[in-house]
């Protein structure tokens, strides 16, 4: 099986022990200021992901999915491997899904099921806001489809992906506190609000359209 398709910068096997390593980000960790400071970017990206990048590679040695991809990895492991799979996985689509150049409304076949499933692009970002603000404790949000192409919005606790459901996520939004505290506080909503503005809609929409 090939390595995750849903994401631009994939971890990548190297000639040493390490099965993943840290991929970089798309843009400058200052780039999404003052949406998401370079402070809270070199945090969660040089310390949160790079940590579950580094527990994993630890964790799958000597097991099942030594040599296995990312992918499979989520979607059989449990526990530990899990945790730490799942986190990896979850961030790296996370970090691609923005932009400082975000095209900010989506197009084609996803802007047709989007208005499908909640009338209008407004009622989703209202429908998947409150969802994100909503959430109890730590986790994600995810606008997901099905093998048909219907779309769905999965509240997630901790580091759920919605592969283990069988859907494809194309757009997960992080709420853990490390996400946003440094630079909202324990405002979320607000970080919720503002993220909008970075989400880039292109990258979204090419993980429908596969």
């Amino acid at each position: 099986m090939n390595e995750n398709p849903y994401i631009q910068a994939q971890t990548q096997k190297k000639e040493t022990s390490e099965r993943f390593t840290l991929p970089p980000l798309p843009y400058k960790a200052n780039a999404l200021s003052p949406v998401i400071s370079e402070e809270t970017m070199n945090l969660h990206h040089g310390k949160h992901l790079k940590g579950y990048i580094t527990n994993l590679n630890k964790l799958i040695i000597g097991t099942p999915f030594e040599n296995s991809d990312l992918e499979t990895i989520v979607k059989n492991s449990n526990g530990a491997i899990f945790n730490n799979a799942a986190q990896t996985l979850n961030h790296i689509i996370y970090f691609n899904t923005f932009s400082p150049h975000a095209t900010l409304y989506p197009s084609g076949a996803l802007l047709i099921a989007i208005e499908k499933e909640w009338g209008s692009f407004d009622n989703f970002k209202k429908a998947f806001s409150t969802a994100a603000t909503s959430l109890f404790g730590s986790g994600w949000v995810w606008l997901a489809k099905d093998k048909n192409g219907k779309l769905l919005i999965l509240q997630e606790n901790n580091a759920g992906n919605p592969i283990t459901k069988g859907y494809t996520p194309l757009l997960g939004i992080d709420v853990w506190e490390h996400a946003y505290y440094l630079d909202y506080q324990n405002k979320r909503a607000d970080h919720i609000e503002k993220i909008w503005t970075i989400i880039d809609w292109n990258t979204v929409k090419s993980r429908y359209d596969k």
